[in-house]
């Protein structure tokens, strides 16, 4: 079985284009602080997380781009892109929050 990963494309443009979204992302020090009071601990283990994250079907063209292979659209948010840290931690906060 053969897979390919398309990770780079030009986000360049659509980054500058882009509403910036200022959602905090925690520092590592005080979630670390935060979790050395509690007695049991969970290891979630963020492999593609930013892949589990669908883009919205009316912008999904702003992610085209073309390769050997023909042209491509992004269905699911892909790295480079500004906003995705925020995206992701806004999602996570928003799963976890009970839990924070």
């Amino acid at each position: 079985m053969m897979s390919w990963y398309l990770c780079r494309f030009k986000v360049g443009e659509l980054n500058h284009a882009t509403c910036k979204d200022h959602f905090p992302v925690p520092f590592i020090d005080k979630v670390l602080e935060k979790q050395a009071r509690k007695s049991h601990y969970c290891f979630l283990d963020g492999f593609s997380g930013y892949m589990q994250i669908h883009i919205a079907l009316e912008d999904q063209h702003k992610t085209t781009f073309t390769y050997p292979f023909g042209t491509f659209a992004y269905t699911r948010m892909p790295l480079g892109l500004c906003n995705a840290p925020s995206t992701f931690q806004r999602c996570m906060t928003s799963i976890f929050s009970d839990l924070l």
